[in-house]
């Protein structure tokens, strides 16, 4: 299916092939099923792209941390600050106060943190 097509745009009787397991599909089936799981998030939109990359970016700052050494912990500060900074903005643009809230207060404690280690 192409991530650009609307669900409008769909006939319901047309097949779509599970690529995983093979398993076919109409559109019907799959828009009126409460056993086939749907993502609710759009593919391939803004908020999409910077939702994925801040989360690799915060599984490397939390590989850092978990190395335990002390040179590398700048980096991870560095980087968990990059990520939860682009993660309100994730916040921001699905108008979810919570995800806003959390990275926000944790994206200004993190630049704090960057602050005092470049001023110690």
């Amino acid at each position: 299916m192409n991530p650009n097509t609307t669900e409008s745009e769909l006939d319901p009787t047309d097949i779509i092939t599970n690529e995983a397991t093979g398993t076919e599909y109409s559109v019907a089936e799959i828009e009126n099923s409460t056993r086939i799981v749907k993502s609710v998030t759009p593919y391939y939109t803004a908020d999409w792209y910077i939702k994925w990359i801040a989360s690799i970016i915060v599984l490397f700052a939390v590989a850092i941390r978990s190395s335990g050494v002390p040179e590398l912990q700048i980096w991870d500060i560095f980087l968990s600050w990059v990520g939860a900074a682009m993660w309100a903005i994730v916040g921001f643009m699905w108008k979810d106060r919570a995800i806003l809230l959390l990275n926000g207060v944790l994206g200004l404690m993190l630049f704090s943190g960057l602050i005092a280690e470049f001023f110690s």
